[in-house]
């Protein structure tokens, strides 16, 4: 953002939104196409190592879309999209993100899956102040202008869920995790979660994401005897493991924040591979609430072939809506003024239940959950409370409204027991 824009924004929120909102209500009514017509980019995996993920948050969307084109869309204005698979390649992302922009000119934009897809398009959204939305649960951190996360952060998973097992029991940890920047960061998170609830990682390892073999690794688990074991697998190699450590008799209690609300194992794999995993999300599609019960018959209605209704599907139907929240709240499709009115902070009626976007850091406090599968692998929920973003927040002091910024924090520079070279 050049420094006009910046002294712009500012400006308004000192002014105050309900104000500086009715001002430009009536003088900023176009997109960012520079035109009356509305246009949303769905860069979203249906092919490729990711297509098991990307197809629910493909359809959720195509859901949301078409739900608020029966309301008589946003501002009047039919929502036209720009939909094409990315094919889970990162160089192909890079392109079609280009053409969303520089040629689609979409007034938001909805794209990828893994950390490493948000990162390697994020200099694009950044230099073209694009109006972006990640909607994976992630390792957390980022903190910049344009970009909103509205996945839950490992903070808010690991949050949820290790309390938990330390709880229920015991202290003595066992990490294991993908070996790329998630699954690293992550484990740093398990270490400061540890440290805040009095427990302690007794063992660590951090496995390729093209292993396929968990034989040392359980015989590594078994031999440190943990209470329990945070599992932070991703990716269908290492789904592998969770039939492995069955056969192995390893029957240790496992946390998770990466499977089953993302890749649906409880669904895929033969029971009882998932047996006795807890897992921390903001949702699953077995939620037992009225509310998301009649979300999940309006997806299976519209999609009556569909797989599951993930955890990445949902933040993407809701984060559309608030999207469309913010346009009629401040009678403008301009992007400027979209990401002025999310920062003033917004209450959001999901599928999850009531959730709110925390303005100022671009981030959601969701309703965390501690789910757990038994060994037919039915689903319950054994615990429900409400974490926002606290690294950047609390921590970090991240504030977009006040600065600027295009950053990734780590856990690291804040936290020693994060910190592995000391």
């Amino acid at each position: 953002m050049d420094d006009h824009a910046s002294s712009s924004r500012r400006s308004f929120l000192a002014a105050g939104g309900t104000v500086a909102a009715t001002a430009l209500g009536g003088c900023l009514t176009s997109g960012g196409s520079g035109s009356d017509t509305l246009k949303l980019g769905i860069i979203e995996d249906r092919s490729g190592n990711f297509a098991l993920n990307g197809t629910p948050k493909y359809q959720a969307s195509m859901l949301a879309i078409e739900e608020l084109n029966e309301e008589g869309g946003i501002l009047g204005n039919e929502i036209e999209t720009f939909t094409p698979d990315p094919q889970s390649d990162n160089q192909r992302y890079q392109q079609l993100t280009r053409q969303a922009i520089n040629e689609e000119n979409v007034d938001a934009l909805w794209a990828g899956y893994s950390s490493a897809t948000r990162e390697t398009i994020r200099p694009i959204i950044d230099q073209n102040e694009q109006l972006y939305f990640y909607t994976t649960q992630y390792e957390g951190g980022v903190c910049d202008s344009y970009t909103f996360c509205m996945g839950a952060t490992a903070r808010q998973q690991l949050g949820s869920v290790l309390p938990y097992m330390v709880e229920n029991f015991g202290s003595d940890i066992y990490t294991i995790a993908a070996d790329y920047n998630f699954g690293q960061l992550s484990a740093d998170w398990v270490r400061v979660l540890a440290d805040e609830n009095d427990a302690n990682v007794i063992g660590e390892e951090f496995i390729p994401l093209s292993v396929t073999d968990f034989g040392s690794t359980i015989n590594n688990i078994q031999e440190a005897d943990p209470d329990f074991v945070m599992a932070l697998l991703v990716g269908a190699n290492h789904t592998s493991f969770w039939s492995q450590r069955t056969s192995a008799g390893l029957d240790i209690p496992m946390g998770t924040s990466t499977v089953m609300a993302q890749g649906y194992q409880h669904k895929r794999l033969d029971a009882p591979a998932m047996a006795n995993v807890y897992g921390g999300f903001n949702y699953m599609e077995e939620v037992p609430t009225d509310r998301n019960q009649e979300f999940v018959e309006r997806f299976y209605e519209k999609f009556p072939d569909a797989d599951y209704i993930n955890e990445e599907a949902v933040n993407n139907y809701f984060s559309i809506k608030m999207y469309a929240q913010a346009a009629e709240a401040v009678g403008s499709t301009n992007q400027a003024d979209i990401i002025e009115e999310l920062e003033n902070g917004m209450d959001i009626s999901a599928p999850e239940g009531d959730i709110s976007l925390q303005g100022p850091v671009h981030h959601m406090t969701h309703n965390m959950r501690v789910f757990r599968c038994d060994e037919e692998h039915n689903i319950t929920v054994e615990d429900e409370r409400k974490i926002p973003e606290q690294f950047l927040s609390e921590t970090v002091g991240c504030d977009l409204t006040e600065n600027e910024m295009t950053t990734q924090y780590t856990p690291a520079d804040y936290y020693d027991e994060a910190d592995t070279t000391q």
